[in-house]
């Protein structure tokens, strides 16, 4: 199990408790993930924060940016598919991160986000998770 957290965030992540494998949560709200939502999450957490840094030298000081990123979730041949939004937009020095989840029939929607002092911590916490090394499908995330 790992639990990583901070003021205004918490990522919990324990493969033995499938199908909700990780919690995440921020001020005043917290829901669960199955594995397809934390690697969708950490990818678009990923892909965000590396185009927000690539870009940060060239922003202004008095410049804002907004961006987003929409990765599905599930297989659609299998009969379900969702989809995980995510959007940061901040300035060059700070930035915040709202997360919308629509899920696969059947299951929790998610709707929360991090303020810009959590935010970042956040998604270093997402990017150092590395997934289990011994072979088990899905538990592996």
């Amino acid at each position: 199990m790992e639990i990583c957290e901070g003021p205004g965030w918490r990522l919990v992540v324990d493969p033995t408790r499938a199908p909700f494998i990780a919690l995440i949560g921020g001020d005043g709200w917290a829901s669960e993930l199955t594995a397809a939502e934390l690697r969708a999450l950490r990818q678009a957490a990923s892909r965000l924060t590396a185009q927000h840094r690539a870009m940060a030298d060239v922003l202004m000081a008095e410049e804002a940016v907004a961006m987003e990123v929409e990765l599905p979730i599930g297989d659609p041949e299998a009969g379900g598919a969702g989809c995980l939004w995510l959007g940061l937009e901040g300035d060059r020095h700070q930035w915040t991160l709202q997360l919308v989840l629509t899920p696969t029939p059947g299951i929790r929607g998610i709707e929360g986000g991090w303020s810009a002092a959590a935010s970042e911590a956040f998604s270093a916490a997402l990017e150092r998770l590395r997934p289990a090394e011994h072979g088990g499908g899905d538990q592996d995330w």
